[in-house]
């Protein structure tokens, strides 16, 4: 029966990290990682890949618009820019509309401007400061809210 070695034993108990185990796993990191990246690689892009494009169906689910489109509603009032969009895109919608009446074709006209106007001030507003940007946001949300409940209206639902 050999000998213990005093300085292996110690080694092995001493807690946390060690100049000794840091050398170790530096050398076995040398030697492993080069054999593991060209493997891993292609599969973490993979994953990070179907991740980011999870998370563009999410957002685009909860604004309410298409994935190709979501690049268009970005910023702080992303949401809002959408909204703004699916009222103007009602707004064509009622132009269209053969029962559309003479009143229903003046709102439609007043609305879209209105809605452009709104559109301008949410995209200002990113630019602002926080506080200011929050009120600008609810000045057009109130106002959006009009619209839309007008619109939802004249459409007939």
């Amino acid at each position: 029966m050999g000998r213990r070695s005093h300085r292996s034993g110690k080694a092995e108990q001493e807690p946390g990290l060690t100049p000794r185990k840091a050398r170790n796993a530096v050398r076995v990191a040398k030697v492993v990682l080069p054999a593991a990246v060209p493997v891993l690689a292609p599969a973490a892009l993979k994953a990070a890949g179907a991740a980011r494009e999870a998370y563009d169906r999410y957002q685009a689910r909860r604004m309410g618009v298409g994935v190709e489109r979501l690049s268009e509603f970005s910023g702080r009032g992303g949401a809002l820019l959408a909204r703004l969009a699916g009222a103007a895109e009602g707004l064509s919608a009622l132009r269209r509309s053969p029962q559309a009446s003479e009143d229903d074709l003046a709102f439609a006209e007043r609305s879209g401007g209105t809605l452009e106007q709104l559109t301008a001030s949410v995209r200002a507003a990113e630019r602002m400061p926080a506080t200011r940007r929050r009120a600008a946001h609810k000045a057009v949300a109130s106002e959006l809210e009009r619209i839309e409940e007008q619109l939802l209206h004249r459409l007939g639902v």
